[in-house]
């Protein structure tokens, strides 16, 4: 990998987060409201007291003055303290963040196999084309929520084969990560099977037949790799949509995660959460974007050339 085209993805990672925070800051800070009146409930406070809070909070402060203490806490790894459960922000988002990801990662493994599968099966087939592809503009359409209702519905709540809600272990994953990659399903086997077609065209797939080569062998092994840039663009995507799913996937499953600690804290106004989870998914977002760049080389080496 060249180091002057990682030092400048990197470069551009912190200005992307740098952003992400700042639009953070923003939008918590002039949404109206008062954070201390949401920190004391459903109490009523006197003015000195909702003064004392405000000037622990450092809420008191000109604007800009917080913003420049905000940025010099997030440059030392300090997200602030959740005004409803008064803990670090890092330490909620640390305990959360691992069943986001398990949830996110299974999922995206589950959209990839089907896809590829879907798609070498597929291709070059009209009959096999025109089905497939009815299903996917479906997924595509289908919400999550409704799609997630509907599973357990059958498999929770009739056949019994998974867990309703919660849990843990493989089994509770199951209906969460399919209803998560049903989407991406739909768009990655439309695209991957428009490659594979193309593909399939060429003159070392047509040299490979004629050699004996299995249809299978032909499609799995020659033409899906010769596809895949496509796919692995849409995969730094992915990211995003994956993570905004689970906001989603988690409620109606009632699973712990990011998710979860984004909705609560939007709804409580705890703008310190809000902002932390912001921050940390812009990092992950940028950092997976930089993997997904290096893969480039991976699949077709020819690139390499363009990396300097």
């Amino acid at each position: 990998m060249n180091v002057l085209w990682l030092v400048r993805r990197l470069a551009l990672t912190v200005l992307v987060v740098l952003g992400a925070a700042t639009a953070a800051f923003a939008a918590v800070h002039l949404t109206p409201g008062d954070p201390a009146r949401t920190l004391l409930g459903n109490s009523s406070p006197t003015p000195a007291v909702l003064e004392r809070i405000r000037h622990d909070m450092g809420l008191d402060r000109p604007l800009l003055v917080q913003y420049g203490i905000f940025l010099q806490d997030l440059a030392t790894g300090d997200l602030g303290r959740s005004y409803q459960l008064q803990q670090p922000v890092t330490d909620l988002i640390g305990q959360q963040i691992g069943a986001t990801v398990t949830l996110s990662l299974a999922a995206f493994a589950v959209g990839l196999a089907l896809s590829v599968l879907l798609a070498a099966a597929t291709a070059g087939r009209p009959r096999w084309r025109r089905m497939s592809s009815g299903l996917e503009l479906l997924a595509i359409a289908s919400p999550p929520f409704w799609t997630g209702v509907l599973l357990l519905s059958l498999f929770s709540f009739r056949l019994h084969w998974f867990p309703v809600a919660g849990g843990a272990g493989v089994a509770a994953l199951v209906l969460p990560a399919t209803t998560l990659a049903l989407g991406l399903v739909g768009v990655f086997t439309q695209v991957l099977r428009e490659e594979v077609e193309r593909t399939l065209e060429q003159p070392f797939v047509l040299s490979s037949r004629a050699r004996g080569t299995r249809e299978f062998t032909v499609r799995l092994r020659h033409a899906l790799r010769h596809a895949l840039i496509p796919l692995v663009t849409l995969s730094g995507w992915t990211v995003g949509s994956l993570l905004s799913g689970a906001v989603v996937i988690e409620t109606v499953f009632n699973r712990q995660g990011l998710g979860r600690v984004m909705a609560t804290a939007i709804t409580n106004r705890d703008l310190p959460v809000v902002t932390g989870v912001v921050v940390v998914s812009a990092v992950l977002f940028t950092l997976i974007n930089i993997v997904v760049d290096w893969l480039y080389q991976v699949v077709d080496p020819r690139l390499k050339e363009f990396r300097a």
